[in-house]
């Protein structure tokens, strides 16, 4: 009785890296607007976001957005956490913190759950603290018995 064998072709070996998985290590950068860049309009985002650019809109987002030495950023946000180096102008509400460092320069209303200000900050608005962690502005009383 005769064997019979047959042969699978095999591929020949690829120069293509695979690609990157969608999971990322905490603190890695999903987005990045660089120096020199420049963007208007509406910014919805997952992960962590960076602008050292100038920005002018609307950012939405439940992660955090970082605004780096240098950058201006015009903006109306609502994210989990903020951070900002750079001059922005706007109202900011952070569920999770906001974190101001030196040489910030922020202008506008800022409601969050916790803040920081470094020394050396320059900050004209309003702080409002709300723990409920929600962007609502709006708080329900409970029912009277």
């Amino acid at each position: 009785m005769a064997q019979t064998t047959t042969s699978v072709p095999t591929s020949p070996p690829s120069n293509v890296a695979p690609l990157p998985t969608p999971s990322r290590p905490q603190g890695e950068l999903n987005a990045l607007l660089g120096k020199g860049s420049q963007f208007e309009g509406k910014l919805l985002f997952e992960g962590t976001v960076r602008i050292d650019g100038k920005f002018s809109g609307e950012i939405i987002s439940t992660d955090t957005l970082i605004v780096g030495e240098g950058a201006e950023v015009k903006a109306n946000v609502q994210v989990g956490s903020f951070v900002c180096l750079g001059d922005f102008n706007g109202d900011a509400k952070a569920s999770k913190s906001i974190d101001l460092k030196s040489p910030a320069k922020v202008h506008g209303n800022l409601t969050t759950a916790s803040i920081q200000i470094d020394r050396g900050v320059f900050f004209d608005g309003n702080c409002k603290m709300d723990t409920t962690g929600t962007h609502s502005s709006q708080m329900s009383m409970p029912p009277r018995k």
